[in-house]
């Protein structure tokens, strides 16, 4: 049996409503960050080649996630290929609604966001969509990728679930067996295209010839951990010249965060256990070191240029329906600066996983 079979849990996360609205307002603060010039002229130097390229369009589907402290929600990571909506839908709602009402619900929030992706990419007439992971098969959500593509088919638009050397593309365009592809949905993890495997694509994105969300310019502006480190920067958001009450929400809500190349070594190492460690290539949880557990040997290992050294924010705790202690992290779903739907994740251990009996993707009830 699979170790990921623990999707759906049986127990409810309960989420302050103050906690939410600061939520949604901290997402919307980024998006609008991510659009202000002065914003784009200091990030955008500092990113590979393919991600200074601007397509004139976001991402379907990003993801804004959350620990809860007694002081207010603080940001963990944000996702541009953020997956599980579905199954935060069913954790939702599938105990109290039809199927059709969670697919409802999802076409009038993510799949709308499809054809006006491509709206914004210039065309119109959405046909054909190629869903896009390395090893599909492989992956923990490809259940959830097929499900996606098939609300695509209901919707009248051809749709499949493919690894990218399925894909014909060049800079002339994307084609799958042969047919003209109008849309790649992105949830490889090769954020800035960089494998060979994406050069295809690459060539395809840079060319304008195909519409590929989530793409490197959104991942550069808002998804790089890096990006954290300007976020929780007093002196940088000053001379931004955002709005007092901006500052204040993103220095309240983003826990300090710096690369260890440019902090002092041994002293990051005495207080390390007020501190966690993550890869800045990495997706989501993995390769992230909590500073209590961490050896000096594996402390020392660290690359100083890729690793994140950031102000450690323990998940808050939901007791479950059968009396377990597990750990909670929240998710906000959205597109632009439009919220599709919030989530809970419960677990046990040091970081989110979909392995504890009666965790996973949670109902959320607002109190």
């Amino acid at each position: 049996m699979s170790p990921y079979r623990h999707v759906i849990s049986p127990s409810t996360a309960e989420l302050p409503r103050p906690a939410l609205r600061e939520m949604v307002r901290l997402m919307r603060a980024l998006y609008n960050l991510g659009n202000l010039p002065a914003y784009r002229e200091l990030v955008l130097p500092q990113l590979p080649q393919v991600a200074r390229f601007d397509p004139g369009h976001d991402a379907v589907m990003m993801g804004y996630d959350f620990h809860l402290t007694d002081q207010g929600p603080r940001l963990i990571e944000v996702n541009t290929n953020a997956g599980g909506g579905l199954l935060a839908y069913q954790a939702q709602f599938g105990s109290k609604s039809g199927e059709h009402t969670d697919l409802d619900r999802l076409q009038r929030g993510f799949l709308a966001s499809f054809s006006e992706e491509l709206a914004r990419h210039g065309r119109s007439g959405l046909q054909r969509v190629a869903i896009i992971d390395e090893a599909p098969q492989e992956q923990f959500l490809y259940q959830e990728m097929l499900t996606y593509a098939a609300l695509l088919q209901q919707q009248g638009i051809d749709a499949a679930v493919v690894d990218p050397g399925e894909l014909q593309a060049d800079a002339g365009g994307v084609t799958l067996q042969g047919q003209p592809v109008d849309l790649v949905y992105n949830r490889h993890c090769d954020f800035y295209l960089d494998s060979e495997a994406m050069a295809g694509l690459r060539a395809a994105y840079l060319a304008g010839s195909v519409c590929l969300t989530p793409n490197p310019f959104v991942y550069g502006l808002l998804a790089d951990k890096r990006r954290m480190i300007l976020w929780s920067d007093a002196d940088a958001l000053a001379e931004l010249g955002l709005p007092a009450r901006v500052r204040e929400l993103l220095l309240r809500t983003v826990p300090r965060s710096r690369l260890l190349a440019e902090v002092d070594a041994e002293q990051t190492w005495q207080q390390r256990k007020k501190l966690a460690f993550k890869p800045v290539t990495r997706f989501g949880s993995r390769g992230v070191l909590l500073g209590r557990k961490i050896s000096r040997k594996r402390f020392d290992e660290l690359a100083p240029d890729e690793t994140l050294v950031q102000q450690l924010v323990p998940p808050s705790e939901v007791i479950a329906e059968d009396g377990e202690v597990m750990k909670a992290d929240f998710r906000l779903f959205a597109y632009r600066n439009r919220l599709l739907g919030v989530a809970a994740r419960l677990y046990q251990g040091q970081v989110t996983n979909m392995r504890t009996p009666g965790g996973g993707y949670a109902p959320v009830r607002i109190v």
